[in-house]
């Protein structure tokens, strides 16, 4: 897997890649002069340079600050180290990794397309970079799906499939397997050179037959884009379905007679809960968007044997655009997060200015939650309530999830008790 915009002159030589073999037959060194060059590798920078390098530019420092910020918050209150979080964090470190790395590498390709100055050892690592954060993007937020599904319709199986551990456990996998299937296409990639190896002409491309190349290239989009987006988009819908049989099975069953406490109480934790979905489904969807030009890309880049002026042109733009966008989804997930979580701004602004205390600035707010029926957690006047009535009430603890399946809600009230024994 390439970067959509990993360099100009990669797509130029793959391209031009009949022309280059037949000139390594029929031309010596002498001939390659720069007229040469420019005719077979096309111009050494971009015409797209600089407003493409401007956009890269504020991506960068949006991005950079943004991801930093959201390892921070997450690192310095424990409060919000929870399993939601840290899949949060190993994706922004995949972000990081993309924007501290692969984009300086790719204005430079833009200002100057060849000759690659980093030798193989600059080669291989780029390829294995970019695959490497590629896959584990993906991967990561298939993960983060599915870690919420469990908790949102198998709250019962949080206790073990959803803690702090497992995600460690998780995240380290994701890493590892990216790592692994990073390979393949790093071994396929090194330094082309013209004959006699004109250190002029030296570019950083696929120099295994393209065949195998364009079967990987299906291969990888399938397995790492197609699959995972519609097994997370099936998930994100089983979950939006449970929680809205959820809302109605609570009107149904808290009757009129219950304090409206009760009835506030699980309103509200079932808000928020709709809400944490929200977000990482909007997560999720602007992340598919800013991927499916690059796949599209690789798919149709691997599909055309033979091309034309034409292609080749219409292929320049959508090469651009991928390459943006590629880039953007690396930096717009911190700016999702602070639209719509509040406990997110809450600890951003303390972060920042340092003006209010960690325990403090901390609330019970979206946007990952974690709830438990825990009566230790009450304040002194619930407490007395629940001395009185001998109720349990339920309250908002960061140990548990609370589900309408399984939260056992006695009400306090003034006639009849609700009947809450299906819940």
């Amino acid at each position: 897997m390439e970067l959509p915009s990993q360099a100009s002159a990669l797509s130029a030589s793959l391209y031009n890649n009949s022309v280059l073999l037949n000139a390594s037959e029929n031309f010596t060194n002498e001939h390659f002069t720069e007229i040469n060059l420019l005719e077979i590798l096309g111009p050494k920078r971009s015409p797209f340079f600089l407003p493409v390098t401007t956009v890269y530019l504020l991506i960068f420092l949006i991005g950079l600050s943004g991801n930093v910020l959201t390892c921070a918050v997450i690192a310095k209150h424990k409060r919000m180290r929870n399993p939601t979080n840290f899949y949060l964090v190993s994706l922004a470190v995949s972000d990081l990794l993309v924007l501290m790395f692969g984009m300086p590498l790719e204005i430079y390709d833009l200002w100057q397309n060849y000759p690659f100055p980093f030798g193989e050892g600059g080669c291989y690592f780029k390829t294995f970079l970019f695959e490497t954060v590629c896959f584990a993007s993906i991967l990561n937020v298939t993960a983060l799906s599915v870690e919420r599904y469990i908790a949102v319709v198998h709250p019962l199986k949080t206790r073990y499939l959803s803690t702090n551990q497992h995600a460690k456990r998780v995240i380290t996998v994701v890493w590892v397997v990216s790592m692994i299937c990073a390979i393949p296409n790093t071994s396929l990639h090194g330094i082309f050179y013209l004959p006699e190896k004109m250190e002029e002409s030296a570019i950083c491309t696929v120099l295994k037959p393209l065949w195998i190349y364009n079967l990987l290239m299906q291969i990888t989009t399938a397995c790492f884009y197609f699959i995972p987006m519609m097994i997370i988009s099936v998930l994100y819908l089983v979950m939006g379905i449970h929680l809205g049989r959820e809302r109605r099975h609570a009107r149904r069953h808290l009757g009129k007679n219950c304090y409206s406490s009760s009835r506030r109480n699980l309103a509200v934790e079932n808000g928020r809960r709709r809400q944490v979905i929200k977000m990482l489904s909007i997560v999720v969807a602007v992340f598919g968007l800013c991927w499916a030009p690059f796949h599209i890309e690789r798919v149709l880049w691997s599909s055309v044997s033979q091309w034309t002026d034409l292609m080749h042109n219409v292929y320049q733009y959508v090469h651009i655009l991928s390459g943006i966008l590629f880039y953007l989804s690396s930096a717009v997930n911190p700016i999702i997060y602070s639209l719509l979580s509040t406990r997110f701004r809450e600890c951003f602004r303390e972060l920042v200015c340092s003006h209010t205390d960690d325990s403090n600035s901390v609330r019970d707010s979206p946007p990952f939650p974690k709830t438990l029926l825990d009566p230790s957690m009450a304040g002194p006047r619930t407490q007395a309530l629940m001395k009185d009535s001998g109720s349990i009430v339920p309250l908002l603890s960061p140990k548990g999830t609370l589900s309408m399946d399984s939260a056992v809600l006695t009400c306090m009230c003034k006639e009849a008790p609700c009947n809450t024994s299906e819940f």
